[in-house]
C-alpha cells in the first residue's frame, strides 16, 4: 500500500516537473523574439480602419490612440488583450471627431520601450478613408513569432533637383500619392532660411517649382539644402542638396568633368612628346 502511494506521488510529481519544464520552454521561446509589428488597412471610400498586429511582450494590453493630422485632437482610443501567440486585432470607425482632411496617425503602445510603440499613417477625406495597407515593425523574427512586414502600396515623396551648369535657377521636380499641398523650405550652408514655396501636386501626383539662386539670401558658398513635406509623416518628406558658388549651380559632375579633362591634357602632352612636337617653332 505505502508503495503504491509512494509510486503515485512520484508519478504525480514527475508530471508537475514536466508540465513546469513545457511551460518554461514555451516562455523562453516566446521571449526570444523582441518586439511589434502593426498593419492598419482600409478600403478606399470606407469609414472603418482595420488594425492587426504581432508581439513579443505577451498578454500585455495593447493600447491604440488616433491623432488628428494637425495634431491637436485625439479623436479615438482603444484596447485589446493579445492572444496566446502574440496576435491582436481592433476595428477603429471614423466618427464625427475626425472633421479634419489628411493623415491620422494611429499609434499602438504596450511599453515604455520604442520597440513596442508603433504608428502608422491612414489618409481620410470628408469622413471617408484613402485605400491604404501599411505595416511598421519592430520585430525580430525569432522562436515562435513570425511576420511579415511590408507595405503594399508605394507612399511617400520623392525629389529631385534639376540646373544647367553656371545657371541660377535651381528646378524641383517629384511625386507622390497625396493630393495635399506641398510646402518647399531652402536652407543656406549655415541654417538660415533662403527660400521657401508651396505647390499642389496634379491629378497624377506630380509636381514641379523652381528657385533663382541669385538673391540676396544665397550668398554664402556650399550646398543648400531643399526640404519637400506634405505631412509629419518621415515617408511625406524629401530632401535633396544643391552646391551654389558664388550665387550660381555648381553641378554634381564637376568633379568628374575636370578629371576628364585633366587625362585629355595629359594625353595631349604625351602625344606631343611622342611626336617631337614643339609649341615653339623652332627657326
Amino acid at each position: 500500500m505505502n508503495f503504491k502511494r509512494s509510486t503515485t506521488t512520484m508519478v504525480i510529481a514527475i508530471m508537475a516537473l514536466s508540465l513546469i519544464s513545457m511551460t518554461s520552454v514555451q516562455q523562453d521561446v516566446f521571449a526570444s523574439g523582441l518586439g511589434m509589428s502593426i498593419t492598419a488597412t482600409a478600403d478606399q471610400g470606407s469609414n472603418t480602419i482595420a488594425v492587426t498586429g504581432m508581439t513579443s511582450l505577451g498578454s500585455a494590453a495593447v493600447t491604440f490612440q488616433v491623432v488628428s493630422p494637425s495634431g491637436n485632437n485625439l479623436v479615438a482610443i482603444a484596447q485589446v488583450i493579445p492572444d496566446e501567440d502574440g496576435s491582436f486585432t481592433t476595428t477603429l470607425k471614423v466618427g464625427p471627431t475626425w472633421i479634419e482632411d489628411g493623415l491620422y496617425s494611429i499609434t499602438a503602445q504596450q511599453s515604455e520601450a520604442s520597440i513596442y510603440t508603433l504608428t502608422v499613417f491612414v489618409e481620410v477625406t470628408s469622413g471617408m478613408t484613402e485605400a491604404t495597407d501599411v505595416t511598421e515593425s519592430t520585430l525580430e523574427t525569432q522562436g515562435i513569432i513570425t511576420i511579415q512586414t511590408d507595405v503594399a502600396r508605394d507612399a511617400g515623396i520623392e525629389i529631385s533637383a534639376e540646373a544647367v551648369e553656371g545657371s541660377d535657377t535651381i528646378i524641383i521636380t517629384g511625386s507622390t500619392d497625396r493630393s495635399a499641398d506641398i510646402v518647399f523650405t531652402v536652407k543656406a550652408p549655415n541654417g538660415n532660411l533662403a527660400d521657401a514655396s508651396q505647390v499642389s501636386p496634379d491629378d497624377n501626383g506630380e509636381f514641379v517649382t523652381e528657385f533663382k539662386v541669385n538673391g540676396p539670401m544665397w550668398k554664402q558658398d556650399g550646398l543648400y539644402t531643399v526640404t519637400a513635406q506634405q505631412f509629419a509623416s518621415s515617408a511625406y518628406i524629401s530632401t535633396v542638396q544643391v552646391d551654389i558658388q558664388d550665387g550660381l549651380v555648381v553641378p554634381e559632375f564637376g568633379t568628374i568633368a575636370a578629371m576628364i579633362l585633366a587625362v585629355a591634357i595629359i594625353s595631349i602632352i604625351a602625344i606631343s612628346a611622342k611626336s617631337r612636337l614643339s609649341i615653339i617653332p623652332r627657326y
